[in-house]
């Protein structure tokens, strides 16, 4: 069978839903959350030198940006074609073969396939300050912007790390002129950016939206984070948590002849909005029910309010069944509970060895989402939690904050 047909085969066989195997990425730095359901020998499963697991990876369509070692498919999500871990494909190729079919004709249209992806982010410490290119700068560097979201899913921070404090830009007190002279000192000392930040403390069951250019140092709790297709950053921060960042991490995504130009790192700011005096109620996002909830299940938007991605939390509660309509693909991922997922059996993880097949992560295409996908919780006493991530073509996507 060759791959388009295999393709085909597979996605006529799930009804327009893919079964995913999970796409572990590890981190060079920081020290793993082991919050992601993973077996405790197998953070590590890379080798040492790549660094300890920190994330899980769904829906991508691109590689991890993870220097030299790492393979050229690493964070591509796979689809699993049979019970067999090698019998699969990428996530990739089922949009660059079904089109329209998979993504639907807008997001075709606009973007020429599947334009975001999530993942789990799980780190034991707070990461460092640090802020993602806007497409201006990245283009410069080949690369997409990257806006990025957060929601902290209670199912998976029974702790919360060593700091579940979140720093977002700077004090309003703070002027350009402050930062500059702490970058100016990255190979020097500790800069401690920090203390010209902001910090707000994590809550469970909510989220955040943070646009390039702003300046962050997410905390140390397991994080579901929808995100534009692009993995590229400037750490500004040069020791976080004791350890040390070299200058490449502040300059790998700044042009050759501006890699002594601290100005130009500093152009990569979006000056206005990290000192913006109501951060919080412009990017702060509680949980927004939808209408359709019932006595049978409960949706909510999770992600919402931006131009590039949105992602909802649905909860079937126990012993029911619900068909789900949704106007856009989407993929999603299980955390908690077991039952089916289309003409799939489903269960959350509970403790994955690393390569094995899981029935927790699901992609499905427009066709279905519009016809419905019917779920049911087998289970007599928890509830069925999804989470579920769009591009930016969800009509019904909360357009602002509530009041």
């Amino acid at each position: 069978m060759s791959s388009a047909q295999q393709i085909r085969s597979v996605f006529a066989r799930g009804e327009g839903v893919f079964r995913m195997i999970p796409i572990f990425v590890p981190r060079r730095f920081s020290q793993a959350g082991q919050r992601l359901r993973l077996h405790p020998d197998d953070y590590y499963a890379m080798g040492t030198g790549r660094g300890s697991i920190k994330e899980r990876w769904f829906s991508s369509v691109i590689p991890a940006m993870n220097g030299p070692l790492a393979p050229p498919d690493e964070g591509l999500s796979y689809v699993s074609a049979s019970d067999n871990p090698a019998d699969r494909f990428t996530l990739k190729d089922a949009v660059e073969e079904l089109n329209a079919d998979l993504v639907g004709p807008q997001l075709m249209a606009n973007y020429g396939g599947w334009p975001m992806y999530s993942k789990f982010f799980d780190y034991k410490l707070p990461l460092f300050h640090h802020l993602h290119l806007d497409d201006v700068a990245a283009a410069r560097v080949h690369r997409l912007g990257k806006p990025e979201a957060y929601y902290f899913p209670p199912q998976l921070n029974s702790y919360l790390g060593e700091f579940p404090i979140t720093y977002f830009g700077f004090d309003p007190s703070v002027t350009r002129e402050m930062v500059r002279e702490r970058l100016l000192d990255y190979e020097r000392r500790d800069t401690r950016i920090t203390e010209l930040s902001r910090g707000y403390r994590i809550e469970l069951g909510t989220g955040w939206y943070t646009p390039p250019g702003v300046v962050h140092a997410p905390g140390s709790v397991l994080t579901y984070e929808p995100q534009w297709n692009s993995d590229v950053n400037s750490v500004y921060e040069n020791v976080a948590s004791g350890e040390i960042y070299p200058y490449e991490f502040l300059v790998e995504n700044v042009p050759d002849e501006h890699k002594r130009n601290i100005d130009y790192v500093l152009s990569l700011m979006d000056w206005d909005k990290n000192v913006d005096l109501c951060y919080r109620q412009k990017y702060f996002r509680p949980p927004v029910p939808c209408s359709h909830s019932d006595d049978r299940h409960v949706e909510k938007w999770i992600t919402y309010a931006n131009d590039y991605f949105g992602a909802k939390e649905l909860t079937v509660l126990p012993g029911q069944t619900v068909t789900v309509h949704d106007p856009a693909a989407y993929g999603c991922i299980l955390v908690q509970g077991h039952g089916a997922f289309g003409v799939y059996e489903a269960e959350a993880a509970i403790m994955l060895r690393f390569g094995q097949l899981s029935a927790d992560e699901y992609f499905v295409s427009e066709a279905a989402a519009r016809a419905g996908i019917t779920i049911t919780n087998r289970s007599r006493w928890e509830p069925l939690v999804i989470l579920k991530h769009f591009g930016p073509n969800h009509p019904d996507m909360p357009i602002s904050t509530p009041t």
